[in-house]
């Protein structure tokens, strides 16, 4: 039965992970340009000090939004208000993305200062009941402060990329004028960066998933209606596959990820024929939402979501029945909102 504090460990160690393995890399890094390797440590936490300090203005940046005024949007405001005030948390600030994709993400430093910001699309295509189980999901993140460390993680392991081309391409195609040994060594290095990349993204990753799952959980709770939130979460990931968009640094934000959920989509629509079962042509929503369950069990669904932000949609949809099942006996309570994850 998992609680509330396997997620704040979860942070902490994903935390203490990363810096000691980023470390590493910075380390080699020194011991190769012969740096201090003191000075590689420091280094790594001023970056992830700065990442968390300038974070939020990336995001602002990268998704172009829009801060709501007060009374702009009456019905959203109330809504995240009263939903805030029931989960005990600052009432955040509203922002719009500009963006025909149903999505909605939060962000911020603290949780007096975080932000919700929701898609155009997201309150164009889903029902006021839906929207409101979004919210919830998104003030889970603020109440469980997981958006903070995210922001302070995300960064780190496209560095190590980045390092890790430069290197190998510096080894193989640098000036010729440098000794023998030189070339062997940023090659090295180079392919020690791409393992580092992989540990740190999976590490970051996992704790992506992790709080989504987390979220969901919260959403059910403190709405009551963890079906708004399933039947929101398939229409988000069937909308989102229509605007297969080229994804940017703030899809870990998202409540779904747009490259993923085209994907979830596509693997469905290639296997049409074996999921429409009346032969009508279309996938209804049940008829979509067992294509989801049976390609969530597959070999390759689960190998491939090691490296994804948020879980399988099904396996999140799966999560919010059984909750609704137990709140249908009336044993769900504030002590079990996270005991199926």
């Amino acid at each position: 039965m998992a609680s509330l504090s396997r997620l704040v460990g979860a942070m902490f160690s994903s935390v203490l992970l990363t810096f000691i393995v980023f470390s590493v890399f910075l380390g080699i890094l020194a011991a190769v340009f012969n740096i201090s390797p003191v000075l590689a440590v420091l280094a790594t936490l001023l970056f992830m000090i700065i990442q968390y300090v300038i974070g939020p203005t990336m995001v602002e940046y990268s998704t172009g939004l829009r801060y709501l005024r007060a009374g702009e949007n009456p019905w959203l405001e109330g809504t995240v208000r009263d939903l805030a005030s029931r989960a005990g948390i600052p009432m955040p600030r509203l922002a719009i993305v500009q963006d025909e994709s149903p999505n909605a993400f939060t962000f911020g430093t603290t949780r007096a200062n975080s932000t919700l910001a929701v898609h155009v699309g997201l309150l164009k295509t889903l029902s006021e009941d839906e929207i409101r189980g979004v919210i919830g999901h998104e003030l889970g993140h603020i109440k469980h402060r997981d958006f903070i460390v995210v922001t302070m993680l995300a960064a780190l392991p496209l560095i190590c990329y980045v390092a890790a081309r430069g290197l190998m391409q510096w080894g193989r195609f640098g000036s010729r004028d440098r000794r023998e040994s030189e070339p062997v060594a940023l090659l090295a290095v180079g392919l020690a960066a791409y393992v580092i990349y992989f540990i740190t993204l999976y590490l970051v990753r996992h704790l992506s998933r992790m709080r989504e799952q987390y979220a969901d959980a919260y959403s059910a709770y403190l709405t009551g209606a963890p079906h708004s939130l399933s039947s929101a979460l398939a229409k988000i990931a069937y909308g989102l596959s229509l605007r297969p968009e080229e994804t940017h640094g703030a899809r870990a934000f998202y409540i779904e990820d747009p490259a993923q959920s085209a994907n979830e989509v596509q693997a469905i629509l290639e296997r049409k024929d074996r999921y429409d079962l009346d032969r009508d042509g279309v996938l209804d929503e049940r008829e979509l939402e067992l294509a989801m369950e049976q390609e969530a069990k597959s070999t390759w669904s689960r190998m491939n979501s090691a490296f994804s932000t948020h879980p399988p949609t099904y396996q999140r949809i799966l999560l919010l029945r059984e909750i609704e099942g137990e709140m249908r006996q009336g044993s769900y309570s504030s002590r079990t909102i996270y005991s199926h994850i």
